[in-house]
Order: C-alpha cells, then structure tokens, then sequence
C-alpha cells in the first residue's frame, strides 16, 4: 500500500474502470465505492467498498487526508426509456451521491487535496450552432438542469478549502462501452447514416483523452472550476457518421428520420440523441492539457480497426 489514495464513486463503470487502472499505474491507492464490492475481488491497490450510494456510512473516514476524490455516480441516462420515474433515479442518484461526498469531506480531519465533479456538456442545451466554451450560461430542459444541480452538489466541499473541478464530458468514444458500440451496430449491417439530417453538433473525445483529462485535473494544483471535456473540433452528426462508415469500410448515407428517431426514444430523442452542442474546451487547453486525439478521423479509425474493437 502507498500513503496516496484517490476514492472513486461510479469507479466500476465506463469512465471509473480506465482511470482506476491508470491511477494505479501512477503509484495510487484507489478506493472504488459500490453497491455491489462482494461482486469484485480486492487487488494491489484497489479496494471495492461498499456503500448505499446516499451516505458516508462505511467509507467517509476514507476522506481523511485523500488525494483525492472523484465523484462519477449517477445512473445511465440513456439505459431506460424516459418516464417520470426514471428521471427521478437519473437526478436524485446524482443528488445522493454529492451529498454523500459533502458529508465525507465536512467529516475528515484532513481534508481531501482535491474533488472531481462529473457533469456533461448536456448543461448548456442544444444551441444550435454557437460556440460554447465554460463561460457560456446554462440552457433550458430536463438534461441541462440535471447538470446544474449535480455540479452544485458538491460545491460545499470549496468552503472547506478544497480544490474542486468540475468536467463536463462530451460523449465519450471508446471500444468496451459508451455510445460507439451502439452507433457503429447499423453501419455493420450496411444501414449507418446521419440522424434527423445530421446537421447538429457532436462535442466529442477519446476514451483515453478523457481518462487523461481526469488525471490532470487531480495532479494539477492550479486547476479549479469547470472544464469542459471534449475535443477542440466538434463535428456534425453527418461528418461522424460518415467518418465511421469509412472506418468500418461501410456505406454511410443512410438518413435516419427524425420522426423515427423521436417515435423510438421519446423526450430522450431531441434531449441527449438529437441535440446540438457546440462545445469546445478552452480551459483545459488554457491549462496545458495536451489532446492525444483532436481529429474524429484519427479517433474513430483508431477505435474501430484495432482487434480489441467490434464486440458487436
């Protein structure tokens, strides 16, 4: 064991299972909080501590004197159809969890050196075809108000002197999970296109750029506030799906109507699916941080043609 611990919430999911092993890479403890820690084994340096999701009960005197702490739980929002009740879980799992990190923090002797708030690009709304950078206001919709009131719930832990920033993830593109997987299963049956027309903007990045993005931000003392976690050129929905039929050698031009689209997902359609946000991170570049992947081609060839790809 080392004296350096990062505690993860969400760190059995998409984003936490590459930044724990990364972390670990680096010489980290790492604590992954869970449901379900009987379902995982402890190894070198990783602990999996249970917990309700809602409080500090049984891991908050793990606060005391971490590094770090990242707050990525939340349920899926795109693992139901929307109704009433699956917003609910939506917003309150990441109301619950923020609260349980606050309570950590307002509890430790030492408090942590740093908290890392998840939130996503989906704060600002579709805007069309504006720029918008970390100074741009908040939008309107159920999204975009899920996003303010979980970056805000934790905002407590700053008046206990901790450093805390705060990432709003565009959508992430990786090979064992996200939307990649989904987006690519049409055109491997010679029916992939642009949704709706495709003419609204995708704030994209790499699995691995995000997972880096979260590093710097935890070793970087002189990073606070909000970053905005995708890559500095944006594409259009049309310009992803035809980078990704000529990754998989595939036909790309396929329309997807957007009646279609709205009739198969609901509110879920215009809010997450058929929104655009033309979102660029000028803070984290202003930071030092440096992109692996700023180009979709590159990205998106690199993920789809290497063997660990295609799990379809």
């Amino acid at each position: 064991m080392t004296d350096r611990l990062v505690i993860i919430t969400g760190g059995t999911g998409f984003i936490g299972r590459g930044l724990t092993t990364k972390l670990v890479a680096d010489g980290y403890d790492v604590a992954v909080l869970t449901r379900r820690a009987d379902a995982y084994s402890n190894r070198d340096h990783i602990q999996y501590v249970q917990w309700d999701g809602r409080t500090s009960a049984g891991w908050g005197a793990l606060a005391d004197g971490a590094d770090a702490i990242v707050n990525l739980a939340g349920a899926n929002i795109a693992g139901k159809r929307w109704n009433a009740a699956v917003k609910d879980t939506i917003l309150r799992s990441r109301l619950a969890a923020g609260e349980a990190v606050v309570e950590a923090v307002s509890a430790a002797g030492v408090k942590p050196g740093a908290l890392v708030q998840a939130s996503a690009v989906g704060i600002y709304g579709s805007r069309d075809n504006d720029e918008l950078d970390e100074s741009a206001l908040p939008g309107d919709g159920f999204l975009a108000n899920v996003a303010r009131r979980w970056e805000s719930s934790t905002a407590a832990v700053e008046n206990a002197g901790v450093r805390r920033t705060v990432v709003r993830s565009g959508i992430v593109l990786g090979r064992d999970g996200g939307v990649l997987p989904r987006w690519s299963r049409p055109f491997k049956f010679f029916v992939g296109g642009p949704l709706a027309g495709g003419g609204h903007w995708v704030p994209w990045i790499h699995y691995d750029d995000e997972i880096e993005a979260i590093r710097f931000l935890i070793k970087d003392d002189n990073t606070n506030g909000v970053y905005n976690l995708c890559a500095p050129e944006p594409l259009k929905n049309r310009d992803i799906s035809r980078i990704i039929g000529k990754a998989l050698k595939r036909p790309w031009w396929w329309p997807i109507p957007g009646p279609l689209i709205r009739a198969l997902y609901g509110e879920m359609a215009d809010a997450l699916l058929l929104a655009s946000e033309r979102a660029v991170p000028r803070r984290l570049l202003e930071a030092g941080f440096v992109f692996r992947f700023y180009n979709a081609e590159a990205a998106l060839r690199e993920l789809t043609t290497t063997e660990r790809m295609d799990p379809l």
